[in-house]
């Protein structure tokens, strides 16, 4: 088996009827199999499954185990060379899984790829991230890319050839099998946010090599599986703390967190003089002000 294609669902129905479409429809020349964890959807998906995908292996949890947990379920019972990972608003190319396969056929050094993420208009989306950094809480993404672009890659350039990256988005990646019974799955410590990042650098600990392969594109209508509420959020905030305290010094990762909210506080206070300056008609403000002062209020009960 050359490739098992690895979706982890939770209440996304038409989302996932759209990628699993793209999945067969796309990938005509290798042996595959689909996998699909249910992490006990409510909303007729594992029923539009068994209807309209019955080739699909399908575990179904009953209860949200989370991206990670859910993704470890799959690669144990995975048959493929390679798992091929997407999220549930993620939509193949064609030819995108095939770029990403003969990639990793022609790069034995390489464990991980991902493809060119893009925006339903086709504009490109972040696809590859470096490891968190202090001067990536200090400064804003942009700037870093254009001090140091060498460090910090950005998606506004256009790559002609596949470039070594520190970490992989995981809407789309590709991933060796033998690199995974290597350092094991994900860290299900991780509920969601940040475990991909995670992971990669754990393989990079152990001698991986990680690229971006520009010429499979995919589209990922970006936040739909997650969703974009303070719950949300929380996910991110508490997912990145677990990152730092795992791989920094106690000292770093308590600047870290102190960097944090130290932002968030200065986005409230801006946020809430735009609010002021507007007479509270700009609704965009308004809300992210409730979201500021929400995120806020949950780091000073400790973040539970």
């Amino acid at each position: 088996m050359d490739l098992s294609i690895i979706i982890v669902n939770w209440n996304t129905e038409e989302l996932l009827r759209n990628c699993l479409r793209s999945v067969y429809g796309t990938i005509r020349d290798l042996a595959f199999e689909v996998i699909v964890v249910d992490n006990a959807s409510s909303d007729g998906s594992v029923a539009m499954l068994k209807v309209e995908f019955p080739h699909a292996r399908r575990i179904e949890n009953y209860e949200n185990r989370g991206f990670a947990a859910a993704n470890n379920q799959a690669f144990r019972a995975m048959t493929g060379r390679y798992a091929l990972l997407l999220n549930s608003d993620a939509v193949l190319t064609e030819g995108a899984a095939r770029a990403l396969y003969a990639f990793m056929e022609e790069h034995p050094e390489a464990v991980m790829a991902c493809g060119q993420l893009l925006n339903a208009d086709g504009s490109k989306q972040n696809s590859f991230a470096r490891f968190p950094t202090i001067p990536s809480l200090l400064l804003n993404m942009p700037l870093l890319e254009t001090l140091f672009p060498g460090r910090y890659p950005s998606k506004r350039r256009d790559y002609s050839h596949p470039i070594e990256v520190d970490s992989c988005i995981g809407a789309c990646m590709i991933v060796r099998k033998s690199a995974i019974d290597g350092v094991g799955g994900f860290d299900e410590r991780y509920f969601f946010f940040f475990e991909e990042t995670d992971w990669a650098r754990t393989m990079k600990e152990a001698g991986g090599k990680i690229y971006h392969v520009p010429s499979a594109k995919i589209y990922h209508l970006q936040g739909k599986s997650v969703g974009t509420s303070v719950r949300s959020r929380m996910h991110f905030y508490r997912s990145r703390y677990l990152y730092f305290m795992k791989w920094e010094s106690p000292a770093r990762s308590l600047l870290a967190a102190i960097l944090v909210v130290l932002r968030l506080v200065v986005n409230w206070i801006m946020t809430g003089a735009g609010v002021v300056l507007t007479v509270g008609l700009n609704s965009g403000l308004r809300q992210k002000w409730k979201v500021y002062t929400q995120l806020i209020g949950w780091h000073m009960r400790g973040c539970p």
